[in-house]
């Protein structure tokens, strides 16, 4: 069975940005398991999931709407990620590397979306 989404350079990006975002989720304080780190993960695992999901068989309107989804989790995480540098669970540098990696996401994924016009 072909799985398109897999050649797909957005996807293969939001793959590494969830390693990242998992990373980071894991050094969070106990107290945050239900609060940031389960939005990151879910903000996260949303990118690549509506990547595949939209690159299944459907249509350019509807895999633009799926990649549209995908651009909002990334907006979302930008900003959870502000929030860990701003209550300090992180230094700069740390946020920096997955700020790095959203905005590349957001790139291709804008980009990908573009072309499907």
């Amino acid at each position: 069975m072909s799985k398109p989404h897999k050649k797909l350079v957005a996807w293969q990006k939001a793959m590494e940005l969830v390693e990242k975002i998992y990373e980071l989720a894991r050094e969070l304080p106990r107290d945050e398991i239900y609060g940031l780190t389960s939005q990151l993960r879910r903000a996260a695992v949303s990118v690549p999931s509506n990547i595949a999901e939209g690159a299944a068989g459907r249509s350019s309107v509807q895999f633009r709407n799926y990649l549209s989804v995908a651009i909002g989790s990334l907006n979302e995480l930008a900003t959870q990620l502000e929030i860990l540098w701003r209550v300090g669970y992180f230094d700069r540098g740390a946020i920096v590397n997955a700020e790095t990696l959203v905005d590349e996401c957001l790139a291709t994924t804008y980009g990908l979306r573009k072309g499907l016009n």
